[in-house]
């Protein structure tokens, strides 16, 4: 008798969770290896970063595709330095949302998906961008904290 902790993770079937199961046959097709972690999320890892697809089977189907990192006391800067880069983030890239709660980064975006849209390239171009999201947070971050030790001009 085969040990059934040994058999493959097989997704749910089609007509549970469809939009869900889209996902994952879309990161799958671009070369990725997707996971559903506890949450019910389609989980990937991206440049060794992890990131998630959460999806919602409404009308018009969503997802949101999300990362959160954590701050530890090496990253410089105090709370109102990390939140203006934030905001400076979210206001200068339309569609990504980013935010610092105690000591989480936490940058994400909310698409509609239409039928018929080519969910690989949409996933893709999305996850690329929540990761350089987290890039321009970091720099933002810094210039902040060299602008704000450059002496006032009188």
């Amino acid at each position: 008798m085969t040990d059934p902790t040994s058999l493959p993770s097989f997704p749910p079937p089609p007509d549970e969770h469809p939009l869900r199961g889209k996902v994952l046959d879309a990161m799958i097709d671009e070369g990725h290896q997707p996971r559903i972690d506890e949450d019910g999320d389609v989980a990937i890892s991206i440049q060794e970063q992890m990131l998630f697809v959460r999806t919602l089977d409404t009308q018009p189907p969503m997802m949101r595709v999300f990362g959160q990192w954590l701050l530890d006391d090496s990253m410089a800067g105090d709370e109102l330095t990390r939140l203006r880069a934030a905001n400076a983030v979210t206001s200068a890239l339309n569609l990504v949302k980013v935010t610092v709660n105690a000591d989480r980064l936490a940058v994400a975006v909310d698409l509609i998906v239409s039928d018929g849209v080519d969910l690989g390239p949409l996933l893709s171009a999305t996850l690329e961008a929540v990761l350089g999201s987290v890039r321009t947070w970091h720099q933002t971050v810094t210039q902040l904290l060299e602008n704000s030790n450059e002496p006032d001009e009188a």
